[in-house]
């Protein structure tokens, strides 16, 4: 019987697929962008999921594809004002101090995760000290790289605000010239049969988004055009 070789992380339906040698894969849970116009499937699938599968860990093949996707963000100056501190669930002592920085809330599904990683923003440029305006800017911009890289590879991320950052600052010393932005909780989805039906709920809300016309002006502040 001729082997059949597959890649769970490249698996983007949400139906049980069965097999000749009777393999069956888990239905993930998926939630594309309902858009008004057509976009990138990488786009319209990135959505923040607080559903991870708690026994899978990310390899450390995906992790540094992770961090690559954000070190060619654009930056201001070519700066690149972002540093990561990143938690592997498999280093314990730290893990668990990263997770009971976030809120409560944050804790309760973040805890599921694989990694958690820490983003923050130099205030200055690198090249001359001067104060860098653009620094949280260009921060995001990488933040986003590392989501939309996930879910490129079939991982879930979800950036979060909600964290004490001042016990965050003093526990994993990080210097004060650096803005303390949010933390990205990354892993493996939870099969839809594994979650609860409290967190099922969460999970299939609806994605929404200001419709185009409020969010664009065109010529001056306040033109719609659309």
């Amino acid at each position: 019987m001729e082997s059949l070789l597959f890649n769970l992380n490249e698996v983007k339906t949400i139906f049980i697929i069965e097999t000749t040698l009777n393999i069956k894969i888990a239905p993930l849970m998926k939630k594309p962008a309902i858009t008004e116009q057509p976009i990138h499937s990488i786009l319209s699938d990135r959505w923040s999921s607080r559903a991870y599968d708690p026994d899978q860990l990310v390899s450390q093949e995906s992790f540094l594809s992770l961090m690559e996707a954000a070190r060619w963000s654009p930056s201001c100056m070519g700066d690149q004002p972002w540093q990561f501190i990143v938690f592997h669930k498999k280093d314990a002592t730290f893990w668990t101090q990263a997770l009971n920085c976030l809120s409560v809330g944050n804790q309760n599904w973040a805890m599921d995760a694989s990694i958690l990683i820490l983003a923050c923003a130099r205030q200055s440029f690198s090249s001359n000290e001067k104060p860098n305006r653009w620094n949280q800017y260009d921060t995001g911009a990488a933040c986003e790289n590392i989501c939309l890289q996930a879910t490129s590879i079939g991982l879930v991320a979800h950036q979060m605000g909600g964290f004490d950052v001042e016990k965050t600052r003093q526990l994993f010393q990080i210097p004060s010239q650096y803005d303390l932005m949010s933390f990205i909780a990354i892993g493996y989805p939870l099969a839809i049969e594994k979650i609860s039906a409290e967190a099922l709920v969460k999970e299939k809300e609806a994605r929404k988004r200001k419709p185009l016309r409020e969010i664009f002006y065109t010529n001056q502040w306040g033109e719609q055009s659309l």
